[in-house]
């Protein structure tokens, strides 16, 4: 169990560890001269013999230091909140208060210090004051104890208090990647560097390679203590420490704040979408784009609130939002924030994680706002998954659904109606009636092209997933191309995509303007005239009679040779019947024996021969070509 200290400055909380531990806090220089507390102490003792370890996390009172009071208050499992009885309730029991409560920290114990100084009424005052200031949150029932740390009243049954909720403490569940929020970093001579935290996830081991920080960078753990016990491997819920080593990782690198995590869990973000509460006692309404400051496991960041379901909110309202925060964060669906304000003087609330990688477009949007819903309901991604797909039109990715609800795909059990597509970018979610749908607009959009363009084959890949107007990523849009054409609905002739019963039509037009350079390249044989050449002798213009020529090549009538050169299908057949022979007579064509056999210069017979190389019937090796007999057109022109 992690027992973590909540409350004003000066009512004795290192004093009252000290009386249940032995073990003295405050050990910085600063702090003894000062006589307060100004960072978090870290204390482990056993609260009875054989009951193992507790930690005891101790915090600053002091509002100037609650930026390191909330470092310490990610990951305990209860919350002891001190009250001094001479001074009752102060501002920032009030604000520790709100803030562990807002962290949904599920056990208190109240403590009431300093009772050797007041009268008994006193202490039964403070009692009320307490009572009534827990009544309307989740600790309303919380035991309180009037103690001394000086005389030892009350020391004995905090113990006994504590030692019953060690044994309804559950343990957290070890599923998903190991997360552990840094919040202390230093040396040890002989052994290196070490940085201690709350794991809030997972298992750790010795040997294992961890991620530090937004920078990714690789470190293995050479050794590590749980619960300040030197130990193999690590769990959820314990205090851990970890020895470090890695590539030229140094001491100044890391810092309170950073995350280590597993490899696959790593993925920092500025965008994350959330479920917040303003605080009841604000005095006035929240404005949408407000700053803040946004304090997420041990990281304190500057962020902006970008409201979603209106430009303002009022106290004690909840709303969705967007934050963007000024520094990369880690954080899964859950994960508990607290938010100040942007002076970090007061506390404005608690945020719930619900996408820590929220969309930077249509974050507004209906279907938006319903998977949010759908989220802030949901305990477990399959319970959310079917209204998050159901609002998706491109699906959800297997990766980024991993590291939102850290749970890797291994263990998924996904509803039957969900589809996993395998992508080139990775494994993508899908409903499945969805992804029969998007099968059947893509052919329609298909079939509506070739409505628009008859004497077209059809449009490549890219043109056909600009003109479906589908919002898949490419590589989506690819696998459900490639399900359509494994399934014969569409038909590829070379780039061209097209239904398998569409062909090419001339429009009268080109018909009549084919009938006119017909007999041109007919007569012309082995040497065909360029496109100039041909609007000339026919007075037609040079870009009609292209654009007739490379519709012919999309039939199949002609072929592209090099730009403005084309040749009838039935001569290249004869050209390549004339390799084919002289392939038979010697293997090694030269184009000195092709020019001859054709009757061309010899940079026409190099174009046709690059050409044959293009379709696959020869190979050029070295100055010299050879017969691919596994073409198709050597195969053809066989039979």
């Amino acid at each position: 169990m992690i027992v973590g200290t909540a409350g004003h400055i000066d009512h004795g909380k290192t004093s009252l560890l000290q009386a249940l531990t032995g073990q003295a806090g405050d050990r910085r220089p600063q702090e003894r001269e000062r006589g307060m507390t100004i960072d978090l102490g870290y204390l482990y003792a056993e609260l009875a013999p054989g009951a193992g370890l507790t930690g005891f996390i101790d915090v600053p009172g002091h509002e100037k230091f609650t930026h390191n009071m909330l470092a310490g208050a990610q990951g305990i499992d209860l919350v002891l909140l001190v009250v001094a009885a001479d001074d009752g309730v102060m501002p920032q029991t009030r604000e520790h208060l709100a803030i562990v409560e807002l962290l949904g920290i599920p056990r208190a114990r109240v403590a009431i210090t300093k009772a050797d100084r007041v009268e008994p009424a006193r202490v039964d005052a403070v009692r009320r004051q307490v009572r009534a200031l827990l009544a309307p949150g989740p600790f309303s029932q919380a035991p309180m104890v009037a103690v001394s740390s000086v005389t030892g009243q009350g020391v004995e049954a905090l113990r006994e208090q504590l030692l019953q909720a060690q044994g309804e403490v559950q343990a957290r569940s070890l599923e998903g990647g190991f997360r552990l929020p840094v919040d202390r970093a230093f040396s040890v001579a002989g052994a290196g560097i070490v940085v201690t935290g709350t794991a809030l996830s997972g298992t750790v081991a010795v040997g294992d390679r961890l991620v530090l920080g937004s920078s990714g960078k690789t470190v293995r753990v050479r050794g590590l203590h749980a619960q300040n016990q030197p130990a193999e491997h690590a769990f959820a819920g314990q205090r851990v420490a970890l020895n470090l080593s890695g590539e030229r990782l140094e001491l100044g690198q890391i810092h309170r704040g950073q995350w280590l995590s597993a490899d696959w869990l790593h993925a920092p973000t500025q965008r994350l979408d959330i479920e917040w509460r303003l605080l009841p006692d604000e005095t006035r309404a929240f404005e949408h784009f407000q700053p803040v400051h946004l304090h997420v496991g041990t990281q304190d960041v500057i962020a902006r609130v970008a409201l979603l379901e209106g430009a303002r909110l009022s106290p004690g309202e909840r709303t969705f939002a967007q934050l963007l925060t000024a520094s990369p964060v880690q954080a899964v669906k859950g994960d508990r924030l607290i938010l100040r304000d942007a002076s970090a003087q007061r506390t404005l609330g608690g945020a719930q994680v619900l996408d820590p990688f929220a969309p930077t477009r249509q974050r507004r949007s209906p279907e938006r706002l319903a998977q949010l819903r759908a989220l802030a309901g949901s305990e477990t991604m399959e319970a959310a998954l079917p209204a998050l797909l159901d609002h998706s039109a491109s699906g959800l990715a297997a990766q980024w659904l991993e590291r939102q609800f850290n749970r890797p795909q291994a263990g998924w059990a996904l509803p039957e109606n969900v589809r996993l597509i395998d992508t080139r970018q990775g494994p993508v979610l899908f409903n499945a009636q969805r992804w029969g749908i998007l099968k059947f607009t893509l052919l329609e959009k298909l079939a509506r092209l070739h409505e628009l363009e008859p004497d077209q084959m059809g449009p490549d890949r890219d043109r056909l997933r600009r003109f479906s107007g589908l919002e898949l990523e490419r590589s989506t849009f690819l696998s459900l191309l490639d399900e359509l054409r494994a399934a014969g609905s569409i038909t590829a002739s070379g780039p061209w995509l097209h239904l398998p019963d569409h062909q090419v039509r001339l429009n009268a037009d080109d018909e009549t303007l084919w009938q006119v350079l017909q007999p041109l390249f007919e007569q012309a044989g082995f040497d065909p005239p360029w496109v100039r050449d041909v609007a000339t002798a026919t007075c037609r213009d040079d870009a009609a009679v292209r654009l007739l020529l490379r519709k012919l090549a999309r039939l199949g009538l002609m072929h592209q040779v090099v730009r403005d050169l084309f040749v009838t299908d039935l001569t290249l057949r004869q050209m390549a019947a004339v390799l084919l022979r002289l392939g038979e007579e010697n293997p090694q064509i030269q184009v000195t024996a092709f020019r001859d056999a054709l009757g061309l210069g010899r940079k026409r017979s190099i174009q046709v021969l690059e050409y044959f190389d293009r379709l696959g019937l020869t190979r050029r090796v070295g100055d010299h070509r050879q017969i691919r007999f596994d073409s198709a057109l050597a195969n053809a022109d066989a039979h």
